[in-house]
This record gives structure tokens, C-alpha cells and sequence, in this order.
């Protein structure tokens, strides 16, 4: 099996799927890039030769999150008093079987979130790990208030929450924010040999656990997501939101006036 969905390359072999993201250098996430994402993992869902899946992205960040300048140019449609994206995002929780991510760079902002999204991480110490919504004079999003708290503690998700600041990828092995730490050339193969251990699992256990301990995890992520829109919603018209972006693009700290 090898095939594309939009900005998304899908290959099977030996029950594992490899779906990579093909926006290199970045791979900035928009809508349309989730709904790919969604259409392949549940196609996979479906797929009985695939049992486990690794997703894994080109260039050299996994995820920079969005496209800032894009962002302030772009609208938000709402639907219902919903995100669409982060409908999307509760659909991608929503999904049956294993995934690990190759988290081999920068993981910030909403690509945090989405490399959260997996059940498991592997990395190396030159990737970075950022919920930099706080810079932006924002509120964080894709349902990271309760996945990352859920991780490393809501101690150590407060301190990357209020700061912003970058954790390493050695770091992020120490807090739990990853589970294999590997050179950055090998983290793609260390996250397929992962996927093909769980892979030699019973198929019908491993779905049978991964239901049972990640219960009620799409419900919460569809919570949190509610509340993080709402407070997403206003914030995005304020100054501070504006001069946030500013400040990031220009890589500067911000001036704010909380207004």
C-alpha cells in the first residue's frame, strides 16, 4: 500500500504504516492538513494489514504549528460555536489503533499538540518542544491543557504553558514528554522497530487495551477544546494577540499592554 492524501504519504508494509507529512521545511498545520491526517489514520482504522502506525514529517521541524502570518490574515469559520480544526482534532483522538510519533525537531504549538496526539514519542536532543501560545498572548489549543498535564504532570505543563519556553528532547524523554530518546538520523527507525514490537502483539488485545486505558480520552479532548475555542475566540482580537505574533515573527520579546 503507498498512497497520498493531500499533503499526506501513506505506506504499508509488515503491518505498519509509516504516514508522513510532506510540507518540508516546516509542515505548518492548517485545517486541510488535519482532515488529511483524519481520513488517513481512519482509513488505517479500517485497513486489517495495518496494526500499528508510526507518523513521522519531512523537513526539519515534525510540526512548527501554524503559519502565523497566515493566521492573521486568514478568518476562522465556526460551526455550531465549534472550531471545525479542533472537530477534526477530536476525530484524530477518536482513532482505534496504535500510533507513534517521530518527533525528530521542533514540535510547537499546535504541532505540540499534535505529536500528543500518539500513544507514544520517540525523539532526539536536537528536537524541540514548545507550547509557545503564551508568547502569542494566546490561549493553548488542539486539547493541550489536558494532554499535556496528563503527561508530565500539571506542575511541569503549567511551567511550558506560562513560559513558552523550549524543552529539549533529552528533557523531554526525563519528564515523560517522550519515550525513546535516539539520534536525530535514527528516530524514524527507532519509531518503526516500536511499532513493529506492538505489532507482534495479539491485534485484537492491543485494540481491546488501548480502548480501555484511553476511555473517555476524545470526550475530554472535545471538552477541553470547547474551552480553549471560547478563550481563543476573544483573545484573537485583541492587541496583545496581534503583538504577539509580531514579537514571534520578528523573534523578539513582546511589548504587552493587556489590551
Amino acid at each position: 500500500m503507498n498512497k497520498k492524501v493531500g499533503d499526506v504519504q501513506v505506506g504499508l508494509k509488515d503491518y505498519v504504516a509509516v504516514v508522513e507529512i510532506q510540507r518540508p521545511p516546516h509542515n505548518f498545520f492548517d485545517y486541510d492538513l488535519i482532515c488529511s491526517l483524519v481520513e488517513v489514520f481512519q482509513d488505517l482504522d479500517k485497513n486489517k494489514n495495518c496494526r500499528v502506525s508510526v507518523l513521522a514529517a519531512q523537513g526539519t521541524a515534525f510540526c512548527a504549528g501554524a503559519n502565523l502570518p497566515e493566521r492573521m490574515s486568514g478568518s476562522l469559520h465556526v460551526e455550531g460555536g465549534k472550531n471545525p480544526l479542533y472537530t477534526k482534532a477530536v476525530q484524530l483522538f477518536s482513532c482505534k489503533k496504535p500510533v507513534v510519533a517521530a518527533v525528530h525537531g521542533a514540535a510547537v504549538g499546535g504541532g505540540l499538540g499534535l505529536a500528543l496526539f500518539p500513544d507514544f514519542r520517540v525523539t532526539c536532543p536536537e528536537a524541540r518542544f514548545s507550547a509557545n501560545f503564551a508568547k502569542l498572548a494566546f490561549h493553548p489549543g488542539f486539547g493541550l491543557t489536558h494532554t499535556l498535564p496528563a503527561l508530565i504532570g500539571q506542575q511541569k505543563a503549567n511551567l511550558m504553558f506560562y513560559t513558552g519556553r523550549r524543552i529539549k528532547g533529552d528533557q523531554a524523554a526525563e519528564w515523560g514528554l517522550a519515550d525513546i530518546l535516539t539520534s536525530q538520523d535514527n528516530v524514524r527507525q527507532e519509531a518503526v522497530k516500536l511499532a513493529e514490537e506492538i505489532a507482534e502483539s495479539g491485534p485484537l488485545a492491543i485494540l481491546s487495551i488501548r480502548e480501555t486505558v484511553r476511555q473517555g480520552l476524545a470526550e475530554k479532548i472535545e471538552a477541553q477544546t470547547d474551552r480553549e475555542h471560547h478563550e481563543q475566540s476573544w483573545q484573537r482580537e485583541t492587541e496583545d494577540f496581534k503583538e504577539g505574533v509580531r514579537a514571534v515573527t520578528e523573534r523578539r520579546p513582546g511589548n504587552f499592554t493587556g489590551r
